[in-house]
């Protein structure tokens, strides 16, 4: 039952329709001629297919599979009316480790989306990758197309935006954490598509409903791998000088907040984690010219 389905080519790779089954289409790869690999498309639901394939070994690192990967989900995704299948979601779940079929998958357009985690014990990867491409997405060769492909894959590193707020004794303002026991400046995570400058401004007004704007950056810190963290790299904002009475209109949020205080340098390091106190002394010693980068409170 192979005659309703189209032989898919590039003019170089070429992939015949060879078995199918219900829900199920196998084509077989061939490059000039010569049969090298196969690729499986499985229905998942009414609109989501599955792909798998192989290539013979020797083939591999010349493109073939990516080739045939693409051409199967642009004919997956192609409307039935112009001779596709119609659907709306092409993925393929690939072994974390299994750098190849992940070059296949992103090289052929797909969309890397997340991991899964996979419960110890059963089978060998412990984490897969989830890659997909659905039928509204540009076509692979639309410059957006490419821009959206390498923002699935680049690194990403989390940001947190903090404000060094002092008083006029020369103090600086710091919170009690409830999550944990070390004080810290106040500030947060930046949240997805935030200014570092703005997010350190709307952490203050939530966490501490105090309207303080961020000024000039301070210091930029590079927080390594901690506790089960990754890595980050955090922004520290002038937050100016205040009268120290600024502390009585503090209204903590108190999900995350105990409590807030001025505190001299002496009390930092007693109260804030050792990387924390080196943090805000690299800010106060860039305020007065220091360097203004610096990795775990430490200057190069």
């Amino acid at each position: 039952m192979t005659d309703h389905l189209p032989e898919l080519t590039d003019g170089t790779v070429t992939l015949s329709p060879s078995t199918t089954e219900v829900g199920t289409v196998r084509f077989t790869i061939a490059r000039n001629g010569e049969e090298i690999g196969a690729i499986t498309l499985r229905r998942n639901g009414s609109a989501t297919g599955e792909l798998t394939w192989h290539l013979d070994a020797a083939h591999r690192g010349r493109g073939s599979a990516s080739i045939g990967v693409r051409l199967v989900t642009d004919w997956a995704l192609t409307d039935a009316g112009l001779g596709g299948l119609g659907l709306g979601r092409i993925e393929c779940r690939v072994a974390a480790e299994n750098e190849g079929a992940l070059r296949v998958a992103t090289r052929a357009g797909l969309i890397r989306e997340g991991v899964s985690r996979q419960a110890p014990g059963h089978g060998e990867a412990t984490e897969i990758v989830v890659l997909a491409r659905i039928s509204t997405d540009p076509p692979v060769n639309d410059p957006q197309a490419f821009r959206s492909l390498l923002n699935s894959f680049l690194p990403r590193k989390r940001a947190i935006g903090q404000m060094l707020i002092r008083d006029t004794e020369g103090r600086v303002l710091l919170c009690h954490l409830t999550y944990k026991r070390d004080w810290d400046l106040p500030g947060g995570v930046v949240e997805v598509g935030e200014s570092p400058h703005l997010a350190a401004s709307r952490e203050i007004e939530e966490e501490l409903a105090l309207t303080i704007p961020a000024g000039e950056i301070v210091l930029t810190d590079w927080l390594p791998p901690w506790g089960g963290w990754d890595d980050a790299v955090c922004l520290v904002f002038d937050g100016g000088v205040h009268s120290p009475g600024i502390v009585e209109q503090i209204q903590p949020e108190a999900r995350e907040i105990r409590g807030a205080e001025f505190l001299t340098v002496e009390q930092i390091d007693e109260r804030a984690a050792d990387f924390t106190a080196r943090r805000i002394k690299a800010a106060l010693a860039a305020l007065d010219g220091g360097p203004r980068y610096t990795e775990s409170g430490r200057r190069l």
